[in-house]
């Protein structure tokens, strides 16, 4: 029988809200600290604005407390990715079968939808505009200053869990405060800005609806996800520094020039671009990897705090919201939220969190070179092909991650490495592209394997 806990969660984004329910639904008393203000009477959004793309990992999450089928209320299914060519010319790659789909949605939108869900909860309180200043290990004793009111509070908690983001401010105690804690915090040479395609007059669709929209420039990309209102959140990944980087396009007319020639079919779609262009900010991309998760078994990371990736896999989101389940799943196991419990939990996500960081940074070379490379296209026929003949033998990569929640992403990442050596061979065949469906491939695979 679980013992009832007062548990302090620092961070009140989308994986600090979600466990926090979790917890609270185990029993617990549950406190929430959040630097920022309350964004629902802000009307804020939660943080940067990428749009997310929800898919099974998450949605067994949102399922878990009981609000998926609201969320996708608010949600677009995505079928697969439209590739938009130099050319002006566009190709269709379906993301899985039997319609498969991943989903946009709104970052803000689901925080804050699962904000009110949490202080619903007879037992989480909720507490904005708090900086977490100090972590006391010994008393397990979190300071924390009030950035309206200017006053300090100091909590004493029987578990603490660091949810607080990329640049999480209880693993930077930890740090502070170990020496032996392990710490991996690289930048890619690209970051991103946010730019918009606005929906038309009657707010339709300009561009297909259902499609996660790619135009791929071999180092450089744009993507486009749907929005409810009919408009499209863009995203331009784009080196920082370099003849061709955000650094070199400082006036209206090199923006312009830019897409005209890298993006001309987009330019027409975007009135507001200029506009964009020079009041978004430009933002980095950080992959974060760290140990221990775990601390005197009773503080622990998740989400961002334990594993910040990139966003190419669409599985950031995803994979704090698996943290949360596998850590509710445990505590079911282990009959309470203790030392074991978290122990466990640590054991178990921090191979995963590691893997699926791999796999974002992989993606982000596939999105950007590949997606628009005839040979790369090819091999994902015959990976298809061969899959929906040998279900059993053969699960693609990107369906591992994707849709096969109960495939731990170290296990896809293990199996994906396996299957491209495969593949490596097969694209070496003689005339591959005259045969590729032909009965000799398909045995020179079950040969392989």
């Amino acid at each position: 029988m679980s013992t009832q806990k007062n548990i302090t969660v620092v961070g009140a984004g989308l994986v600090g809200s979600l466990v926090s329910i979790y917890l609270a639904k185990k029993g617990h008393n549950v406190s929430i600290y959040e630097r920022r203000p309350d964004m629902r009477k802000a009307n804020m959004v939660a943080g940067r604005s990428i749009n997310l793309a929800l898919s099974d990992r998450g949605w067994r999450g949102l399922e878990g407390v009981g609000i998926a089928d609201e969320i996708k209320k608010i949600a677009i299914p995505m079928y697969g990715r439209a590739i938009h060519l130099k050319d002006g010319s566009s190709t269709y790659q379906a993301y899985g079968k039997d319609n498969q789909a991943i989903y946009s949605v709104s970052r803000g939108g689901i925080n804050m939808r699962l904000m009110d869900l949490a202080e619903q909860q007879p037992n989480i309180s909720l507490n904005f505009d708090e900086r977490c200043d100090k972590l006391d290990r010994k008393n397990n004793e979190l300071s924390f200053f009030n950035t309206a009111t200017s006053k300090s509070t100091n909590i004493k908690s029987d578990i603490i869990f660091g949810s607080d983001g990329a640049f999480s401010a209880v693993r930077t105690q930890m740090q502070l405060q170990s020496d032996r804690f392990d710490y991996h915090q690289f930048y890619i040479d690209c970051g991103y800005k946010e730019l918009v395609i606005p929906g038309g007059a009657n707010g339709e669709y300009l561009i297909e609806k259902n499609c996660l929209h790619i135009w791929p420039r071999g180092s450089f990309m744009m993507i486009a996800l749907p929005n409810m209102d009919g408009s499209f959140t863009c995203t331009l990944f784009f080196q920082m520094e370099g003849k061709v980087s955000f650094d070199a396009l400082k006036t209206k007319d090199d923006v312009l020039n830019f897409f005209k020639q890298e993006f001309p079919d987009a330019v027409p779609l975007m009135p507001t671009l200029l506009e964009d262009w020079f009041t978004n900010p430009t933002s980095s991309l950080v992959t974060v990897k760290c140990k221990p998760w775990v601390w005197d078994e009773k503080i622990a990371l998740i989400g961002d705090a334990a594993h910040a990736i990139v966003p190419f896999y669409g599985q950031g989101m995803n994979c704090g919201f698996e943290d949360c389940v596998v850590l509710n799943e445990l505590i079911d196991k282990h009959g309470d939220l203790n030392g074991d419990c978290l122990k466990e939990y640590e054991s178990l996500r921090k191979p995963d969190g590691d893997a699926i960081a791999d796999l974002a940074i992989a993606n982000f070379i596939e999105m950007r070179d590949k997606t628009a490379d005839k040979i790369f296209l090819l091999q994902k026929k015959i990976e298809a092909k061969f899959s929906e003949k040998y279900p059993e033998k053969w699960i693609p990569l990107y369906s591992m991650v994707t849709y096969s929640p109960h495939i731990r992403y170290s296990e896809a990442l293990s199996n994906g490495n396996k299957q491209q050596a495969i593949m490596d061979k097969i694209m070496t065949m003689p005339d591959i592209e005259s045969k590729w469906d032909s009965a000799e491939v398909e045995n020179e695979i079950l040969n392989l394997l």
